[in-house]
């Protein structure tokens, strides 16, 4: 029998098969193992590569940061970055500044 894959939209590890398609039973999602992922999932960093959770990223340019007396200078190294929905796509912990939310066409993978 084959492996069961999470579900895509909350990553509960309860998926059943049911029918042609693949069920969760906490989220409620439908989806067909045989699809493709679509591009629109995927997150791309400012020259087109595919960013995942866990990469290291560094800023390409000055990033103006509300609140802060200074910007994160562009060079700056963001370690473990984690994807998420939205506008700002990406979840961070900088160095000076703590908990941040950057959007992917600023910063380029390592």
């Amino acid at each position: 029998m084959s492996e069961i894959p999470p579900c895509p939209n909350c990553k509960s590890p309860y998926a059943y098969p049911s029918d042609s398609l693949l069920m969760c039973p906490e989220c409620g999602h439908e989806w067909n193992e045989e699809e493709s992922v679509d591009d629109t999932t995927l997150i791309k960093d400012s020259n087109g590569n595919t960013l995942q959770d866990g990469d290291s990223v560094i800023v390409i340019k000055d990033l103006p940061v509300k609140g802060a007396p200074k910007p994160i200078k562009a060079g700056t190294k963001v370690k473990n970055i984690r994807l998420t929905d939205g506008d700002h796509n990406i979840d961070c912990k900088i160095d000076g500044f703590g908990s941040m939310a950057l959007k992917s066409e600023f910063v380029k993978k390592t």
